[in-house]
């Protein structure tokens, strides 16, 4: 099937966008209802489809929110569930007890990482979801994944997230059909801070910096770069971390089911990883044996003996047989500025009552 001429999809794109900054006009004229649930709400989101590293950033606060003290809930929708309706809990913060098919990828893999931190709800009204995590969960602070567009919840910190490898999802940047942006680029200053994210694979930061401030009004903008945290065989149990770099076979093929999939191999490469074969998978790509079999087919092909994919892959493999040893990568974020990210989750908590 041919793709849509981009000159047709642009008058529809303009409807989009007209759509959009009168929805966020109606939230914040008071004319659509936004929901307070009476304790903080850190929200994680971007303005465009696709991967801009939010995940890791979600996990992160979490953690800091956790460590200072509060009973904390990640609130996520789960996209690609098997049941987008239902409302799933991954996890209580002890307990698992939703898998990948039930919860989505990243939830669940959220609420492996957040064991003993906070606990991980998926439902598509957040603000129902918030209100059953306050009675059930006795949260104290909830981190809103996915959140820049889900005005219903009110939010105390709203965290906007650009991707420094393709700031706009394109050029020109383009709003939806025709683009990937979700909302115009006004929509911005509606954040209360930037992170820019994969900046270790960026050109020109310092002038996207530039224009991500004027966009934004002059928001503060804090740098992520996405660093390897461990590695592990796919075979091993939950959270064993075993597997260093040079233990890794010589040549290498690489798969991935994520929004921004050349991200990943390039942060392999970064590794000095000889990648003889890559695949991107669409995002959220839900696999089976047949897939991993073909694959394995094609990179023995170019003589592949071991491959690699990300962390979020992983939780949905584990049922599947490789003919190769397959291993996954878990990654983290280090911020130019952490003590301010910090301090943002510090005065956001502050005006609440938090146990000791």
């Amino acid at each position: 099937m041919n793709a849509i001429p981009p000159i047709i999809l642009m008058p529809l794109s303009a409807l989009y966008g007209t759509l959009m900054r009168a929805r966020s006009a109606l939230y914040q004229t008071g004319a659509l209802r936004t929901h307070a649930v009476n304790v903080p709400v850190i929200s994680v989101g971007n303005l465009t489809t696709g991967g801009t590293g939010k995940t890791p950033l979600v996990e992160w606060l979490a953690r800091a929110c956790a460590g200072e003290g509060a009973r904390t809930c990640v609130l996520t929708r789960g996209y690609k569930r098997a049941n987008p309706k239902r409302r799933v809990l991954v996890s209580d913060g002890e307990n698992l007890f939703a898998d990948a098919r039930e919860a989505g990828d990243e939830p669940r893999l959220l609420a492996e990482n957040l064991l003993g931190m906070a606990s991980v709800v998926c439902d598509a009204d957040r603000v129902a979801a918030a209100r059953w995590a306050l009675t059930n969960l006795r949260t104290e602070v909830f981190v809103l994944d996915d959140g820049f567009q889900h005005e219903r919840l009110k939010r105390d910190l709203d965290i906007l997230t650009i991707d420094a490898t393709n700031a706009w999802g394109g050029n020109p940047a383009s709003l939806l059909p025709r683009g990937r942006l979700r909302e115009p680029l006004s929509a911005m200053r509606r954040a209360d801070l930037i992170v820019m994210t994969r900046t270790e694979q960026a050109r020109h930061l310092q002038t996207l910096r530039t224009q991500i401030g004027n966009l934004s009004g002059g928001l503060s903008i804090i740098a992520a770069q996405t660093r390897t945290k461990y590695m592990s065989a796919l075979a091993n149990s939950l959270h064993q971390r075993d597997t260093h770099i040079e233990d890794l076979p010589q040549l290498l093929a690489a798969f991935c089911a994520i929004g921004n999939p050349q991200s990943f191999f390039d942060h392999l490469r970064r590794e000095q990883i000889n990648l003889t074969y890559t695949r991107a998978f669409a995002d959220h790509y839900a696999y089976t044996q047949a897939d991993i079999d073909s694959f394995t087919r094609e990179a023995q092909k170019w003589g592949a003996r071991g491959f690699l994919t990300t962390a979020k892959d992983a939780v949905k493999l584990r049922s599947l047989r490789f003919d190769l040893p397959c291993y996954f990568v878990a990654i983290e974020l280090a911020f130019d500025d952490e003590a301010t990210l910090r301090r943002k989750v510090r005065e956001t908590l502050k005006p609440y009552t938090i146990r000791a």
